[in-house]
């Protein structure tokens, strides 16, 4: 990211833990987050989208229920990221914001870069190419392709409002179209 970027996120984090929660961590939220990618990730890949009520909004569990049923088998097996198959992470864009009726949001958008070895062509619609990354010899080759996804998180940081965070936008380029 551009250093701009860098010290924006950064200045948003400390009115984060000046603001709304002074125990706020970037890097606890970061463990988290890709604990939450990896289940979210699993579960919409064995289509038990009825799990993920309490971890994804409702507008983006609706999208994906129409998404998901349309998705080839192998476009699907890709969708699914094992936390140590997590290659990256770093921090989208970070809001803090208040709506018509007051409430205080947080939202903070994560970047993953997971290798999967789900059986994609080497190019996918549109005339994108696909990462991959061959692992071992000729006789025991193991290819694994390196995608891409990106999770929305936000937090409503209201008195009395739960302290979960939900994840409010999901996308898979090229995979979860």
């Amino acid at each position: 990211t551009s250093p701009f970027a860098w010290l924006r996120t950064r200045f948003y984090y400390l009115l984060i833990r000046l603001y709304f929660d002074q125990e706020f961590s970037i890097e606890e939220f970061t463990r988290g987050a890709k604990q939450a990618f990896s289940v979210v990730s699993k579960l919409l890949s064995q289509r038990k989208l009825e799990l993920l009520d309490e971890l994804v909004s409702a507008e983006v569990l609706q999208v994906l229920k129409e998404k998901i049923s349309l998705l080839p088998d192998s476009h699907r097996d890709a969708l699914a990221a094992d936390i140590d198959s997590i290659m990256c992470t770093t921090e989208g864009d970070v809001r803090i914001y208040y709506d018509d009726d007051g409430r205080k949001f947080v939202s903070i958008l994560m970047c993953f870069w997971y290798l999967n070895g789900a059986n994609l062509p080497d190019e996918v619609p549109g005339g994108t190419k696909v990462f991959q990354i061959v692992f071992g010899d000729e006789s025991s080759k193991e290819k694994k392709h390196l995608l891409t996804a990106n999770y929305e998180f936000q937090r409503e940081f209201t008195e009395g409002a739960k302290p979960d965070w939900t994840i409010t936008r999901i996308e898979h380029p090229r995979l979860l179209e």
